[in-house]
């Protein structure tokens, strides 16, 4: 008796597919199913019985030797490759996957399109092709096929025909279609191109299986594979010819596989994957609802927009529903696609507006459900320690953002920033550091963005190599990262991550490679960098206990020739160099103002900055320093309270002379005011000095220093600026009057003493009322001012 193999040819994540796919194997009680997907997942499609599996889920397949190449065959709950899958599982047929081993596609070189399981780069998934257009063949093939048919949009062609129809009294019949289609379509003859002969090697290796699975002895063979292929299959070549195409496979690369979690949102055309859909979250909600989708749909979306505050009722959803169906009708659609459904959202829940529908279309039609896959599925030790990690510090991974806070104080929240910390060193951005809503400046706090990714899976392999544990892996990989390390600036911040990811074993290596470079690294600008980042580190390590005696050393060390070298660093520097030094003057001298007073280091940094202050251009821009710095040192200074503001008045009102040209003396202006300007409301004599210098500029020159000083006032407080100029508006400029002593009006001694009861309650004074209810009254002197 011959075997009777069926072929079912789909559309990869289609709820129409999917369920004719079921019907079709209720009907026809397969021994054997055979779905397109890579044969060395077979050993483990048995995990999929499992209630512990739940979709969208993906296998995963590397090259052992280089972790970064790998592919990805994603699943959802409507993806007739699923559907099959768990129909073989639950009959307990044989389930096979037929299409070429990744061990030869990875072996290809990475990037070239089309490729099955195509390699992909961390955080881009890859598929096991590329739907809508198959490479090397007719461009579009579903495309063609809504031309044919009238219609120009193949996603709403294809919705109508396949997805939003039930399976009928046939369940074959679809099958029978889409395979004549898919025929007349590939009668143009063979394509050329490296696609094209990929397609060749595929669909020879899936004749072949066909065959193995006859000899085997099954005689109901049921073959789940991508439409365009169904052609391909469907006429056996003699199988010398399939030996001779399969002879030029590339050689094998040795390959793990295994289930990983996936999202809807990395199912969509929008994440780059070949494979994808406009809409995953929308087809599992068609494919999951029995009966009509469709208010049930607009309810879950009047229920979305009534949490994001926006006035939805239930006769909303009536009148949503409504509308959606007379669309329907109108465009002789069978039934309320996506397409009317969102203009019924947009026009009856949203009132019009497309930021309230982006959020529907965000949250509902595309979705962030993440999979799950048992505990049992295979892993690397490295994936097996996080996984422990998470439920022990009840930090579960999902794809929705979420904000957390952490206090550094509780044990708990202590690790869980560990955890964090070192997945970064990792290149595993689980958690990105952001600012939290509750006002704290307190070290012992911090605020994590979260949101996990599925390529997570890839990057998690790829840091095998430093390590079976998270914190081991991340350690090995801070040391590798500070022998390659070739800045200071990079060595300072990743001491400061290894301190803020508590790896106490990594940190005296890195420190050691710190001190080396630092010991022979002779610019300032590098140093005045590295500098913050291991006084951050300084301030970390009080909160975590960390012991930082030979990093206080370093810090120190590099502060002290900060100092030294920084007035002939800061000499002759142009504009941008200017501008670049300034944010690492800032930096520095508040780092100097963290750092321990020991040796009398705060000194010393005052004194580099007065010898900076004092280095004006003699000869020319090259022979000095350049305003803008001279003017932040001055600001610095007199902050500190080491220059008092007559002083500073003195160097402003020297800078403003007709000496100094226009352009130096807007760019010490800037300096002097960055960082805030009310002190020129509190002593008005320095807002006249720079307004008669201001009103003194030439013509010819005033255009040059316009945009410098825009610049320096559109940096200050709005409340400033705004007292700036009423005060301009209001007249010339100077020094106010004090009034003299007497010469203000008169005290009333009665109204005052009706104040009297109340003030003495506030200060705590004794003296009560002279009579019940009346006033109290305070004892005055003998001049009559009260004591």
């Amino acid at each position: 008796m011959s075997a009777e193999v069926t072929l079912l040819g789909v559309r990869h994540h289609g709820p129409g597919s999917a369920r004719a796919v079921a019907a079709a194997l209720e009907r026809l009680r397969p021994d054997a199913v055979l779905i397109e997907g890579p044969p060395e997942a077979d050993p483990i499609v048995g995990l999929a019985a499992g209630k512990d599996m739940v979709p969208p889920v993906a296998l995963l397949a590397h090259a052992v030797d280089d972790p970064a190449r790998a592919a990805f065959w994603p699943y959802a709950e409507f993806s007739p490759e699923w559907v099959a899958i768990r129909y073989g599982l639950d009959a307990g047929v044989p389930v096979r996957f037929i299409d070429l081993p990744a061990a030869y596609s990875l072996a290809e070189e990475p990037g070239e399109p089309g490729q099955p399981g195509e390699p992909a780069e961390p955080g881009e998934p890859a598929g096991t092709e590329r739907h809508g257009q198959p490479d090397g063949r007719p461009g579009d093939p579903i495309g063609m096929l809504a031309e044919a048919a009238g219609c120009d949009d193949p996603e709403r062609w294809w919705e109508d025909v396949i997805e939003h129809r039930s399976p009928g009294t046939d369940a074959l019949a679809p099958f029978v279609a889409v395979a004549e289609a898919m025929a007349a379509l590939r009668e143009g003859g063979a394509a050329d191109g490296p696609a094209a002969r990929r397609d060749d090697l595929r669909e020879a290796y899936m004749r072949q299986q066909v065959r193995a699975a006859k000899r085997a002895g099954h005689r109901r063979i049921a073959v789940v594979c991508g439409a365009f292929h169904v052609p391909a299959l469907a006429v056996m070549p003699t199988v010398a010819h399939d030996r001779a195409v399969l002879a030029g496979l590339p050689k094998k690369v040795r390959t793990d596989i295994t289930w990983v979690p996936w999202t809807h949102r990395r199912l969509s055309q929008q994440s780059g994957y070949g494979a994808g859909i406009v809409s995953p979250g929308w087809y599992h909600h068609l494919f999951t609802t029995a009966g009509d989708p469709l208010p049930l749909w607009l309810t879950r979306a009047a229920e979305l927009l009534r949490a994001e505050d926006h006035p939805v009722s239930s006769a909303h959803v009536i009148e949503a529903v409504r509308l959606a169906r007379t669309l329907a009708v109108m465009r002789e659609r069978p039934l309320a696609g996506l397409t009317e459904t969102l203009d019924a959202v947009r026009s009856v829940m949203c009132d019009g507006s497309d930021v309230a529908l982006a959020l529907v279309h965000d949250r509902l039609v595309t979705g962030d459900a993440l999979g799950e896959v048992p505990d049992g599925a295979p892993a690397v030790p490295l994936q097996r320690d996080l996984t422990r990690l998470q439920r022990s510090l009840r930090l579960k991974p999902a794809v929705e953002p979420r904000e957390l806070d952490l206090d550094l104080r509780k044990e708990n929240d202590a690790a869980r920033s560990r955890l964090l910390h070192r997945l970064r060193l990792l290149g595993i951005d689980w958690g990105v550091p952001s600012r939290s809503a509750v006002n704290s400046t307190g070290t012992f706090r911090e605020s994590w963005r979260l949101r996990w990714q599925p390529e997570f899976a890839v990057r998690i392999v790829e840091a095998a190599q430093w390590g079976t544990t998270v914190e081991g892996a991340a350690a090995g990989r801070a040391v590798g990262a500070a022998r390659a390390a070739v800045e200071l600036t990079e060595l300072t911040a990743l001491v400061e991550a290894c301190l803020l990811a508590g790896l106490a074993d990594a940190l005296p290596a890195v420190m050691r490679v710190l001190a080396d470079c630092a010991a022979l690294d002779t610019d300032v600008a590098q140093l005045a960098g590295a500098l913050p980042a291991l006084v951050r580190a300084l301030r970390y390590g009080d909160v975590r206990g960390t012991d930082h005696g030979a990093l206080g050393e370093v810090a120190a060390g590099l502060a002290d020739r900060i100092c030294v070298g920084l007035p002939p660093a800061c000499t002759g520097l142009d504009a941008a160099g200017a501008a670049a030094m300034r944010g690492r003057l800032d930096e520095v001298h508040g780092a100097i103002g963290l750092l321990e007073p020991v040796g009398g280091l705060a000194d010393r940094w005052a004194a580099a900055l007065r010898a900076l202050a004092r280095r004006e251009p003699a000869g020319g821009p090259a022979t000095g320093v350049p305003g803008l710095l001279r003017g932040r040192a001055v600001r610095l200074l007199l902050d500190d309270g080491r220059l008092d503001s007559e002083e500073a008045g003195r160097r402003l009102g020297l800078v403003l002379s007709a000496a100094s040209a226009p352009a130096d003396a807007a760019g010490w202006v800037e300096g002097f005011l960055t960082g805030g300007g009310a002190l020129l409301l509190h002593d008005p004599r320095l807002l006249g000095l720079l307004d008669e210098w201001l009103t003194a500029v030439p013509a010819e020159v005033f255009t040059d220093v316009l945009p410098l000083l825009r610049r320096t006032f559109s940096a200050l407080e709005a409340g400033v600026r705004n007292t700036v100029g009423s005060r301009v508006a209001a007249g010339p400029l100077g020094a106010e009057p004090v009034p003299e002593a007497g010469t203000g009006p008169e005290l009333d001694p009665v109204r005052a003493d009706a104040a009297v009861p109340v003030v003495a309650l506030l200060l705590g004074l004794p003296g009560g009322p002279v009579h019940p209810g009346g006033p109290a009254r305070i004892p005055r002197q003998a001049d009559g001012r009260n004591t």
